[in-house]
């Protein structure tokens, strides 16, 4: 059976869609020499996919359509390089690191929900009762900065824990890594992405973007077809979690007629509170061993107010707090850059004037 080859996989699906093999396509399709090429035709031809060449260099096709899909799969499983799997941490760490994320009590709730769920069905299941049939798929909608990939990847995790998934690691990618400019190609690379994501969790964000230019936006309505059914086939090994603004996930949703199906579990996530960006803010001020004090506390508090007071769908959330404490750290630098020999005091602690003071050629807040 082929060793482990980054271009192996590709190689398969591109000469099974072309329904022929040869050095030429394989050239035009990835980025290899002919030497390589000749290399990975040859590994075809034993792996079954392809059959001796004819005349003119080129490989008939030995199998088509779901024998193709399955041969490709067993494969991939193969002759895909042995990476150890981490040992799942145990489940109550993983709802710990849950609950200690500053905010989103609904998401919360609701992960713990579906997480008490999967472990009485484990437990039907070894009392010898019949377990539900589960979809581990999930859509996360929301503005940016909100903790999504963050829930994503505890979610995956407890998938882990539970034995859903084998591995519970994450792959976040969005159209720039599963559309392709040209024919042919597109389906390859959600392939290729599925492939990395398998036993775990493919989170793609801004989904909506595939579907982004309309009906006459083949490309990626291929990646949407090609997706879909993926998620199928692959429902008992593999989680897809989409990610997006609320609006723009429930047009994209739409865009075709079996993807809405394919998903029964929807995360909501609300904008951070004033409150909730100050104690991010301070969370980040505590690691980085800032203190404020009392006038500078209440300084940040009211920046943090007034962004979220004049917020719309470029809200950062959580990067807003994030945004002002660097430009903070780059105030405070200033400011000490005056100052010959800082104290450790001086080196540790913010001043109002680090907040409503701009940086040189920077905006002010």
């Amino acid at each position: 059976m082929p060793g482990p080859d980054p271009y192996f996989l590709q190689a398969a699906r591109c000469v099974v869609a072309h329904g022929r093999g040869s050095v030429q396509i394989l050239e035009q399709n990835l980025p290899i020499d002919a030497a390589e090429a000749t290399d990975l035709l040859k590994r075809l031809q034993q792996a079954g996919i392809l059959s001796d060449p004819n005349g003119s260099g080129v490989y008939p096709v030995l199998v088509k359509g779901n024998e193709a899909s399955r041969l490709i799969d067993f494969v991939a499983r193969n002759s895909r390089s042995v990476t150890p799997v981490a040992a799942a941490r145990p489940l109550n760490a993983i709802l710990a690191d849950l609950d200690a994320l500053v905010g989103l009590g609904a998401i919360k709730n609701e992960v713990r929900s579906l997480t008490n769920l999967l472990r009485v069905r484990a437990m039907r299941i070894q009392s010898g009762l019949p377990g539900a049939a589960i979809n581990l798929h999930a859509v996360f909608s929301g503005n940016p900065g909100t903790g999504k990939t963050t829930v994503a990847r505890l979610l995956a995790e407890i998938y882990h824990a539970l034995g859903l998934l084998s591995q519970g690691h994450l792959v976040e990618t969005d159209r720039a890594g599963l559309v392709a400019g040209y024919a042919g190609q597109t389906a390859l690379k959600v392939h290729e992405a599925v492939d990395r994501a398998t036993g775990g969790v493919l989170f793609i964000d801004e989904a909506y973007a595939l579907s982004g230019e309309g009906p006459d936006d083949q490309f990626g309505q291929e990646a949407i077809d090609t997706l879909v059914k993926l998620m199928e086939d692959k429902r008992d090994v593999l989680a897809v979690v989409v990610a997006g603004y609320g609006d723009r996930m429930e047009e994209f949703l739409h865009s075709n007629p079996g993807l809405e199906s394919r998903f029964n579990r929807f995360f909501h996530f609300e904008d951070y509170t004033p409150a909730e960006l100050w104690e991010i803010f301070r969370r980040m001020a505590a690691k980085g061993q800032y203190t404020l004090p009392p006038p500078c506390a209440t300084a940040v508090q009211a920046a943090l107010a007034a962004a979220y007071a004049e917020r719309d769908e470029r809200f950062g959330n959580a990067r807003e707090a994030r945004n002002l404490f660097e430009r903070m750290i780059e105030r405070q630098a200033d400011r000490l850059a005056a100052t010959p020999t800082p104290t450790r005091d001086q080196l540790a602690t913010f001043e109002e004037a680090d907040v409503i003071q701009p940086t040189p050629n920077a905006p002010a807040s």
